[in-house]
């Protein structure tokens, strides 16, 4: 795969920001914090329900069903709720609270740091994020990546999501790029591989729990080492 790109655009959230542990970080402060542990038996318990509500919820977001804003209080409110707890203004703290804390969590995926240094070496690096605008440029910076990317797009100023052709042929133009010289790298097979095949650009999808799947793939990973090898 490494005759022809010019261009290489990553996901961010899961793909190199590592979302799942540093989500979990802030969800167990959560947890403390608001002293939760008087109405809920376990953080994990809190956290398991969380992140089914907020998965369900991400989906309807994606699909423009609910808002930004409704996600960011609703994921609590509805978490809380399903644990007996009724307090609209707790929920809207927790909401705010996460917002402000998550992007200053600094884990990243293994190998991510030293495989943007090689990447950089050869190639030009790109962001295409369905993120939240304010959160995604304090994640960049604070885990210390930013200075590797020379464009980084969000879906909430484009106006669309991946996997919608649009985000990537807006990518395109800023980077100065095309199809056929980029490659996408992301975890979510539908936003970031679909994505890409919908507008013939190749693509590699970044499988780091190795989930069992039966969609069509150019190539795929578990580990961003392996594009050593392959570019």
């Amino acid at each position: 795969m490494k005759k022809k790109y010019k261009h290489i655009f990553f996901d961010l959230d899961r793909t190199l920001w590592h979302f799942d542990e540093n989500s979990k970080k802030v969800l167990n402060d959560i947890y403390t914090h608001f002293k939760l542990d008087k109405s809920i038996n376990s953080v994990d318990e809190f956290i398991e329900k969380y992140q089914e509500i907020n998965e369900a919820l991400w989906s309807l977001y994606r699909e423009d069903k609910v808002t930004k804003d409704e996600l960011r209080w609703r994921r609590f409110e509805d978490t809380l709720a399903y644990f007996n707890i009724s307090n609209p203004k707790v929920a809207s703290d927790m909401g705010d609270f996460y917002i402000y804390h998550s992007p200053r969590q600094t884990l990243l995926l293994p190998e991510t740091r030293s495989v943007l240094k090689y990447l950089s070496k050869k190639y030009k690096l790109h962001i295409i994020t369905n993120g939240f605008e304010e959160v995604q440029h304090i994640k960049l910076k604070e885990s210390g990546i930013s200075n590797y990317f020379d464009v980084v797009i969000l879906s909430e100023k484009v106006g669309v999501k991946k996997p919608h052709p649009y985000i990537f042929k807006k990518a395109f133009l800023a980077a100065g790029a095309n199809a056929k010289n980029s490659l996408m790298i992301g975890d979510d097979w539908y936003a970031d591989i679909y994505g890409a095949q919908r507008v013939k650009m190749d693509a590699i999808y970044f499988n780091f729990n190795k989930l069992e799947h039966k969609n069509s793939v150019q190539k795929e990973i578990s580990c961003l080492s392996e594009l050593y090898e392959i570019l």
